[in-house]
């Protein structure tokens, strides 16, 4: 069996997300996604990467992760770089799943669990406007007894970003209510209170029924950081999540010491060998990688069995696109260490549903898998015929890139 195309996909209605699609001369079309300049993406993978894996097996997944590693490291292998490589990664294990007739799952050494607790990350999209209830409207309490109602027992929120410090630089500068922007250094007793007030609320309204996770989207320095969380530690949080930036393993561990809130870190680490700090220095209590950023599943495996060496539970990140969702499913319910699940009801139930051919399975707060081999699913056919759609194409027959859109 041999890789004989490549097929970089994205659209305009979802323009941060990217899907690769790697043929083989048998029929076989394996999917990959990660997320984030889809632009930068497809380059990678048709100007560096397709030397590298057309015309040979894609079976040897080891191998083509270490050749693309070693050929990026040259020049520095963060960023679009590893973001390509998990993509390519999670299309050759969904090829090896549809080879063998297996679930990724069961190509990993089988489940410890058949299914696994979710939460629900509180963003916008479609009919559930989670963001808008629970930031603009204040109806946060309201949100969780819904949630609870559908059986999701733990909720996510970043009630401290609309104080951080914008991208507005210098003039005319303003309150940032973006997760993206600068490290803030200071946050007044008022803004502390009222993003207290979001959790408080939920307390109110459900008590100790709902589980809550805080978002901090690296925005704050250690000072403020560790304000923040001694004022959520009558709240009994699930976890503070990337409160400072995950540059520095040793202020987090100066972080830890300082509060009784678990410490949840960091999507934004690439590889095993930027977890590897932050494991060995005691510098957080949850480990959560992003299996589309830091090296698909061989790579995220790896970093999995790190965090299980000290006993560390791990949370998998969403918020990418549909299949990451499904192959970050696959490692979660193999792995030993696995805690809980990141989902967004407004994707999982609204746009995930339009490329998709098949719906993951989410029922009473819980998440499962089909035995169907590879991922389980695959792009819908009429994706590439959308009007708004941009693909990118490296043959075997023509290793030079042919695009449309």
């Amino acid at each position: 069996m041999k890789i004989t195309r490549l097929e970089t996909i994205w659209f305009d209605d979802q323009p941060n997300t990217i899907w690769l699609r790697i043929h083989t001369d048998d029929g076989l079309i394996g999917l990959g996604e990660t997320f984030y300049v889809p632009r930068a993406i497809s380059a990678m993978i048709h100007d560096v990467f397709a030397s590298l894996l057309l015309g040979r097996n894609p079976l040897d997944i080891e191998n083509h992760w270490n050749n693309m590693m070693g050929t990026v490291n040259f020049f520095g292998f963060g960023g679009s770089e590893m973001r390509a490589i998990s993509a390519v990664d999670v299309a050759l294990w969904d090829i090896l799943g549809q080879h063998t007739g297996q679930p990724i799952y069961t190509l990993l050494g089988g489940r410890n669990r058949d299914r696994i607790m979710i939460y629900n990350t509180c963003v916008s999209h479609g009919p559930y406007q989670d963001f808008h209830r629970w930031r603009e409207k204040e109806q946060t309490g309201e949100l969780a007894v819904e949630l609870l109602k559908s059986g999701i027992k733990a909720m996510k929120i970043w009630p401290f970003d609309q104080f951080g410090t914008s991208l507005g630089g210098p003039i005319g500068q303003r309150a940032g209510a973006e997760a993206v922007g600068p490290v803030t250094h200071f946050i007044s007793k008022e803004q502390l209170k009222k993003g207290i007030s979001y959790v408080e609320d939920i307390r109110n309204t459900v008590g100790d029924k709902m589980e809550i996770a805080i978002e901090g989207h690296a925005r704050w320095n250690l000072p403020e950081a560790t304000k923040i969380a001694r004022a959520l530690e009558p709240y009994d949080i699930l976890w503070l999540e990337e409160i400072i930036p995950p540059d520095n393993p040793e202020a987090y561990a100066r972080l830890k010491q300082d509060t009784k809130i678990p410490l949840c870190v960091s999507e934004r680490l690439f590889t095993r060998f930027g977890f590897r700090a932050v494991v060995e220095q005691n510098a957080a209590d949850i480990i959560m990688p992003d299996m589309a950023w830091t090296g698909g599943i061989s790579e995220t495996r790896k970093i999995c069995a790190l965090a299980d060496t000290y006993y560390l539970p791990i949370t998998s990140h969403d918020t990418i696109g549909p299949v990451a969702l499904w192959s970050a499913a696959h490692l979660m319910l193999h792995i030993p260490n696995a805690m809980i699940m990141e989902t967004v009801r407004a994707y999982y139930e609204g746009w995930y549903n339009d490329v998709m051919t098949e719906k993951i399975p989410i029922s009473d707060g819980m998440l499962t898998l089909p035995e169907k081999p590879g991922l389980g699913t695959a792009l819908r056919g009429d994706v590439l015929q959308r009007p708004d759609v941009h693909i990118e194409v490296s043959d075997i027959s023509d290793t030079r890139k042919a695009s449309r859109g």
